[in-house]
């Protein structure tokens, strides 16, 4: 199934997609999700972000290549973790806006797990799949030159419109394999497979809910291919996942938003 949020003549709805319809929900899939014989074509609406994250949890070096691009060593023995703040987050087709304060913005295409159940310092025996949703494309978008200056990650991710989610949530994937495609202008610049990943979705899961109870809505973002670079303003970002879509952004400077 794959669940959308967007906007109809300015109601904000919910609804699954069905070709090139979407199938009108009420209620939300952290609840009750209810189907109602109403259609509309995709054409009329304009896509949301699919879901609004209480936190979004980024896993940096997740790739050993992407590690290595920078001369850093892949972490070995437990993954390293960065918050995002929520406030980053952009609808697909948003623009993503280049701050003044930096002179090197990167995409970084990511596979991205919502959580659908509150998750806790799992048990042994506790699949921790039972608690996602589904999944859905991220670009975790970094002002590089910041990231190096400061060490620490905040700055340098949190920008607002520095976390592009979508075109939708996909509930019915299995993460294990799963091509991550990322193009600037059409051209190829980062890809790798899931398999790749140095710490898999269900460890993610464990390792991070017994250091902080994960949310309905929670976002993780896995990690990103090598291959990222600078992108510059009239560039077109997208992110594609195998078996979800495509996310896209244009990119905007500073004062053309």
């Amino acid at each position: 199934m794959k669940f959308c949020r967007f906007s109809h003549f300015e109601k904000l709805m919910c609804g699954i997609l069905e070709g090139n319809g979407i199938r009108v929900c009420r209620g939300d899939l952290h609840g009750s999700l209810e189907t109602t014989r109403e259609t509309i074509a995709r054409e009329q609406v304009r896509l949301l972000a699919p879901v609004v994250p209480g936190k979004i949890i980024g896993i940096g070096r997740n790739y050993a290549a992407h590690a290595k691009e920078f001369g850093n060593i892949p972490p070995e023995e437990e993954p390293m973790i960065f918050l995002k703040p929520p406030s980053a987050v952009i609808a697909p087709d948003d623009p993503i806006v280049m701050p003044a304060a930096s002179h090197r913005v990167d995409h970084e295409a990511e596979l991205g797990v919502v959580i659908g159940k509150t998750a806790r310092r799992l048990a042994a025996d506790d699949d921790p799949m039972n608690y996602v949703l589904g999944y859905t494309c991220v670009n975790d978008v970094t002002a590089r030159d910041l990231q190096k200056k400061d060490v620490q990650f905040t700055r340098a991710k949190g920008f607002d419109t520095f976390c592009p989610l979508g075109p939708w949530i996909e509930t019915e994937l299995d993460p294990s394999d799963v091509l991550v495609t990322g193009r600037v202008n059409g051209e190829i610049r980062q890809q790798a497979r899931t398999s790749d990943l140095l710490f898999p979705v269900p460890r993610l899961i464990r390792f991070l809910a017994g250091i902080m109870t994960l949310c309905p809505g929670d976002l993780i973002a896995t990690g990103t291919p090598a291959g990222v670079g600078p992108l510059a303003p009239g560039d077109v970002v997208e992110v594609e996942v195998e078996g979800i879509g495509v996310l896209r952004n244009p990119v905007r400077g500073a004062g053309e938003y």
